[in-house]
């Protein structure tokens, strides 16, 4: 099986001196995470929704944070993309999303755009569909945050780890998810482009001190609890790799809390699917 057999194709572009707001509505019209970058017909580079959402890190100049209608597609978008060849073996595709950390590839046949490989369309191969073994086997650890921290935080947790986080709630239960799309596609866009500090009142979980009630927490005005999805679906670690795919199918999720015991165990993410592939 090759990249041409599992690309998608036609692909959608955008040019470097379009908005990244344009890019966004283009992503949401058409239920796309990436858009392929052209300049004078020359593949220049890649815009993904994971490069909207980290522009939030407290740590980007002021410029890049700034209203996505005043931002260029070419100020976000990450250049010399990693390309293949229609005839590039899905393994090879896998291998590559895995060492390069990357999540698409562009397809080019004689110097032209022929499709794009992302790892939507790899989770359809068959190298997917005949691993075996359980959940358990292929889980990993959860990064966690509360509902009342602020996007930085988050965004800082997320970049750490390159990675989704699970929002908990005051009992440390599961609350909700937030991935590099809640962050990209937020419907309130402006409101996160310049966040300021507002007082809340939460409940305090008991400690082995015997404390507990109401204390005041500073909160950003828009918060994890404002931007993850909910609610989070769960599974058993013993639950068979082959059920859970298909959940993430069924659910049209890219990943799944593992509990045991009413307890967070960890979670299994496409990724770590695709690196038992690329083995």
């Amino acid at each position: 099986m090759n990249a041409r057999d599992i690309m998608t194709s036609p692909v959608y572009t955008v040019s470097p001196n379009e908005t990244v707001a344009h890019a966004r509505n283009l992503m949401v019209r058409h239920r796309i995470s990436r858009l392929l970058v052209i300049e004078e017909d020359a593949l220049t580079g890649i815009l993904t929704k994971k490069d909207i959402a980290y522009r939030l890190r407290q740590g980007e100049p002021a410029w890049r944070r700034r209203p996505l209608d005043r931002i260029p597609v070419g100020v976000l978008a990450t250049g010399n993309p990693v390309t293949v060849s229609p005839d590039s073996p899905v393994l090879m595709v896998a291998r590559l999303f895995v060492e390069r950390i990357i999540s698409s590839v562009p397809v080019i046949e004689a110097g032209r755009i022929a499709g794009i490989v992302t790892k939507t369309d790899l989770m359809k191969s068959a190298l997917v569909r005949n691993l075996s073994g359980t959940v358990k086997d292929v889980m990993e650890d959860v990064s966690v945050v509360s509902r009342y921290h602020s996007l930085n935080h988050v965004v800082s947790v997320m970049k750490v780890r390159n990675d989704k986080v699970l929002v908990c709630d005051e009992e440390g239960a599961p609350a909700g998810i937030i991935t590099e799309t809640n962050l990209a596609f937020y419907e309130d866009e402006p409101r996160i482009s310049g966040v300021v500090g507002k007082d809340v009142t939460i409940s305090r979980r008991e400690t082995a001190q015997g404390r507990s009630g109401q204390a005041m927490l500073s909160v950003a005005a828009v918060t994890a609890g404002d931007v993850m999805t909910s609610p989070v679906i769960t599974v058993p670690g013993g639950t068979d790799l082959k059920e859970a795919i298909a959940m993430m199918g069924r659910h049209h999720v890219n990943s799944l809390v593992v509990m045991e015991d009413g307890t967070i165990s960890g979670i299994v993410k496409r990724d770590d699917i695709i690196k038992e592939v690329a083995k």
